[in-house]
C-alpha cells in the first residue's frame, strides 16, 4: 500500500485548516478585519509574555507571522491593518521610553522602518498566494463537479446499453449474459475511479470487486498495491473479469477444491500480474483461440503489454 509520511500528513492538515479558515473568513470582509484586530491583540499578549521571561527581547517578533496570517486569510486590507496596528503598538509599548511615541534609540527607528518594508512585502506576497490558493480550490471544485457529471452520464449510458443488449440478444441468453457481465465489471471499476475523484483505482480494490462473488478461502490476492490511472484500471478490471469467468466455467473455480491467486509486482515501468490456478481440471492445449484470449491480447496491446505462459503472467507497461 502507498504510505504518506508524517511531513505530508502535517502539510495536508495545515492546508485543510487554512482552507476552512478561508471559508469562514472571506477576504476583505468585516470578519476578516475583526480577525486581524484580534490577532494583533493575541500577538501583543505574546510579546508581553516574552518580555516577562526576557526584558531585552527584540520587539515585533510576534507581529511578522501575524501579518502573514491575516494577509493570507483576509487579503491586503486586513494584512495592512495588522501591520499598522502591530507596528504602532510595538512602538508605543515595547520601545524605550515605554508607553510613549518617543524613540530614545536609533536602532528602534531602523527596526520600525524595516518592519514597515518587510510587512508590505509579506502582505502582498501572502495575498498573491491567497488568490492562487483560492483559484486552485475553485478549479478543483469544478473538476470534481465535471467528474461527477461525467460519471452520472456514463452510468445512464451503460444502463441504456444494457437495456438494448437485453432486448436485442434475448434469443441468445449466454452471449447476452457474457456482455452484460463485462459491462458490469467496467461499471464497478468506474465507481472505484469515481470514489478516488477520477485519479484511478487500486489493483487490490479492482481484484476484490471482481473476485468478491467467490468464496474468500478459494481466492488470494497479494503483491504490490498500485494506483492505476483510469485507462489502466478499466483494462485490468476487464482482464481480471475474463480470467475469473474462465476459471469459474472451466478452471479451478469450477471445482470445489480449486484455488485462484492473483499477485502483482512492479518493476520499473512494468507492472506484472500473475494469475495462478491450482487443483482445477486437467489443462489441455485449446484447439482454437477464443474470444477471451483475443480480448486480452487487444486490451494489452494498446498499452504495449502482452501475455505469456497461457495467460498465467500478464505484463502491462505503465
Amino acid at each position: 500500500m502507498m504510505r504518506v509520511s508524517d511531513g505530508q500528513n502535517l502539510t495536508a492538515s495545515v492546508d485543510a485548516i487554512l482552507a476552512r479558515l478561508r471559508r469562514h473568513i472571506p477576504a476583505g470582509s468585516a470578519r476578516a478585519y475583526s480577525f486581524a484586530l484580534a490577532s494583533v491583540g493575541a500577538a501583543t499578549a505574546f510579546e508581553f509574555w516574552i518580555r516577562w521571561f526576557d526584558p531585552q527581547a527584540p520587539p515585533l517578533i510576534a507581529y511578522y507571522p501575524t501579518v502573514a496570517l491575516c494577509a493570507l486569510l483576509g487579503g491586503v486590507g486586513p494584512g495592512m491593518l495588522t501591520a499598522l496596528t502591530g507596528g504602532v503598538t510595538a512602538w508605543w509599548a515595547f520601545m524605550l521610553p515605554a508607553y510613549s511615541f518617543s524613540l530614545a534609540r536609533h536602532g528602534d527607528r531602523v527596526t520600525l522602518v524595516a518592519f514597515a518594508f518587510a510587512s508590505t512585502f509579506i502582505v502582498f506576497t501572502s495575498d498573491y498566494f491567497r488568490r492562487a490558493a483560492k483559484r486552485l480550490e475553485d478549479e478543483e471544485q469544478l473538476r470534481q463537479l465535471a467528474v461527477q457529471e461525467l460519471a452520472h452520464r456514463l452510468k445512464n449510458k451503460i444502463a441504456t446499453i444494457q437495456a438494448i443488449i437485453s432486448v436485442q440478444l434475448r434469443e441468445h441468453p449466454e452471449i447476452r449474459k457474457d456482455i452484460l457481465d463485462r459491462l458490469q465489471a467496467l461499471s464497478a471499476t468506474d465507481r472505484l475511479i469515481e470514489e478516488a475523484n477520477g485519479q484511478g483505482a487500486f489493483i487490490r480494490n479492482i481484484a476484490e470487486t471482481e473476485l468478491g462473488p467467490y468464496v474468500a478461502s478459494r481466492v488470494s490476492i497479494r503483491g504490490t498495491d498500485v494506483l492505476l490511472p483510469p485507462k489502466y484500471a478499466l483494462t485490468v478490471a476487464l482482464l481480471v473479469h475474463e480470467l475469473a469467468t474462465n476459471a469459474a466455467k472451466y478452471g479451478s473455480l469450477s471445482k470445489p477444491e480449486g484455488h485462484v491467486s492473483l499477485s502483482s509486482r512492479k518493476s520499473g515501468e512494468l507492472l506484472y500480474l500473475e494469475w495462478r490456478e491450482t487443483a482445477g481440471p486437467t489443462v489441455s492445449q485449446p484447439g482454437k483461440t477464443g474470444f477471451g484470449v483475443r480480448l486480452l491480447s487487444r486490451a494489452l496491446q494498446q498499452f504495449g503489454g502482452g501475455y505469456r505462459d497461457f495467460l498465467r503472467t500478464i505484463g502491462t507497461r505503465l
